[in-house]
């Protein structure tokens, strides 16, 4: 009966982990997303996080990626249509009118992006999820074309790959 149990548990363990992305590590990733950035970009990688700045650069662009999980609903929403990318957007419009949201081509994933600027400085945000699993592209820049050309840039480089088929 033991036997049963721990059969039936390393089946499910087996199942969970086939669900979601490919890539759960974002530390195997770290230098395609420095790469993907260009000349004078360092980072520091944790399995769930990718820290990246270029302190040379103008401007001083900053970049976290994180992955993790979000089982509220909102994934199920955006995917049956319940939720709009307009509905994200003005969502994202109610905390600042500046805001910006583009949905990303990051199938099987869904995904969007937000821009919208901080002070003297600008944010872009891409999010995307798939079966529950959460990856989040963080970027700040001097400006928001830069801010958001570094996330749009990586989500290019990283998505294929964490997301995977």
């Amino acid at each position: 009966m033991r036997f049963l149990i721990l059969s039936l548990a390393a089946l499910v363990a087996t199942e969970a982990q086939a669900e979601g992305f490919a890539v759960h590590d974002l530390s195997t990733v770290a230098e395609d997303a420095s790469t993907a950035l260009g000349a004078g970009f360092i980072h520091k990688a944790e399995p769930g996080r990718v820290t990246l700045v270029c302190s040379g650069c103008q401007g001083g662009p900053m970049i976290d990626i994180r992955i993790g999980r979000q089982t509220d609903g909102t994934e199920q929403r955006v995917r049956s249509g319940q939720t709009s990318m307009a509905d994200l957007e003005r969502l994202c419009q109610a905390k600042d009118p500046a805001c910006s949201l583009a949905e990303l081509s990051v199938s099987p994933a869904v995904g969007w992006l937000t821009t919208w600027p901080m002070g003297s400085s600008a944010g872009s945000t891409a999010v995307m999820l798939r079966d529950g699993d959460l990856l989040t592209i963080r970027s700040i820049a001097a400006d928001a074309d830069t801010a958001q050309g570094n996330a749009e840039k990586l989500v290019e480089a990283l998505s294929p790959k964490v997301i995977g088929r």
